[in-house]
């Protein structure tokens, strides 16, 4: 996790802080347009799609991070803030059923977090074959 830190005159400075946990569990949304996805992004404009993704974040009790545009097979990326699993995925769903993109939502985990996996206790058990 990231933090400013302000010391005195000097400009903030932003450092890492390992055990610093985030609130909310984080979700990358990615997609890609299809002809009428991109038909309506020509329209309205990027940053009308970014303020409508910052909107859906806060009306789903979180924060949108980041929004970016791509080259390539993937034509956007987000990261959002989320408290709630269920409400991501029903929009994930909803936007999917649209048709005006196919996107794809992956839960992100945080490098600490990943350490908490790495050292879960699981327990003894047989795989198939063994």
């Amino acid at each position: 996790m990231m933090k400013i830190v302000r010391s005195g005159n000097h400009p903030p400075t932003l450092i890492y802080h390992p055990r610093m946990r985030a609130n909310m569990p984080k979700y990358m949304f990615s997609g890609s347009y299809t002809s009428e996805g991109v038909a309506g992004l020509l329209a309205e404009g990027g940053t009308a799609r970014r303020d409508e993704a910052a909107r859906i974040a806060e009306m789903l009790g979180g924060t949108l991070e980041s929004y970016y545009w791509c080259y390539g097979d993937t034509d956007f990326m987000c990261i959002m803030d989320v408290p709630d699993s269920a409400k991501i995925a029903k929009l994930a769903l909803h936007i999917g059923a649209s048709g005006t993109f196919s996107g794809k939502l992956t839960p992100l985990i945080a490098v600490e977090e990943m350490d908490d996996i790495c050292n879960a206790d699981i327990g003894d058990f047989r795989l198939p074959g063994q």
